[in-house]
């Protein structure tokens, strides 16, 4: 091809416009030129470039999806999380309440038994004391027969 583009161009005058074979010749060159390194070159190239976008564009929807999805969990978790708070301080608040019942009704058993032993004691110490007043009555009264004996010089009055 290149011998062609010699051999018109001697043939002509050879001035620097000469409209001859050699200004379509190089025109058509050039277009052939651009014909091959867009089919080699242009064409691959703008393939490798469609599909890094289509990949890229890919993958950046599939994280936005995966975003998205983490962010319904998290809302989820912490949905979950202040429930489970919820009902944590009300099982705590329900066992408090309940202990505290427990102890008032162990204070009032208590309470209670400490009370019927003291009235037991009470009525231990009303019987001992009853018992210590007859003890000494009679005591007073054999105390008494013997004065009125030593007194009457054993004489009985009858």
């Amino acid at each position: 091809m290149v011998y062609w583009t010699f051999l018109l161009a001697e043939e002509g005058g050879g001035g620097l416009f000469d409209l001859d074979a050699t200004l379509p010749l190089m025109a058509l060159q050039f277009m052939l030129l651009v014909a091959v390194l867009n089919v080699t070159f242009y064409k691959p190239l703008g393939k490798a470039l469609d599909d890094r976008e289509g990949y890229i564009r890919t993958n950046q929807s599939e994280a936005k999806e995966r975003l998205a999805k983490a962010e319904a969990l998290a809302k989820q978790y912490e949905t979950e999380a202040a429930e489970v708070r919820r009902q944590s301080i009300a099982i705590v608040s329900a066992a408090e309440a309940d202990a505290q019942k427990i102890a008032a009704q162990k204070i009032a058993e208590a309470q209670q038994i400490a009370q019927a032993q003291r009235e037991q004691a009470q009525k231990d110490l009303d019987a001992q004391k009853a018992a210590a007043l007859q003890s000494l009555e009679q005591q007073v009264d054999e105390l008494s027969r013997q004065i009125l004996e030593k007194v009457t010089g054993g004489v009985a009055l009858g």
